[in-house]
């Protein structure tokens, strides 16, 4: 339930957010930025203890999907279509 988050983890919420955003417009470069500012929040407020050990599984969880996804998903190595 949403009501009763905390700030992390809105904050949390809002990178995912914002990663899902771009992947689905194909903004594969804007991805890849914002899975950095993910991984460096969640090791921010795991050194801090701020997070339950449940929702800390949860979140790490959410942070191994996005790397799997994401691994490889860039404009660099996409070749032109009339090469």
């Amino acid at each position: 339930m949403g009501l009763f988050k905390s700030a992390d983890e809105k904050r949390l919420d809002a990178i995912m957010m914002k990663i899902d955003m771009n992947m689905s417009n194909n903004y594969k470069d804007n991805a890849q930025m914002d899975l950095k500012d993910f991984e460096e929040a969640f090791e921010e407020i795991k050194e801090k203890g701020k997070l339950n050990p449940k929702k800390l599984a949860k979140y790490e969880s959410y942070l191994g999907d996005y790397q799997a996804k994401l691994k490889g998903y860039t404009h660099k190595d996409q070749k032109p279509f009339w090469t």
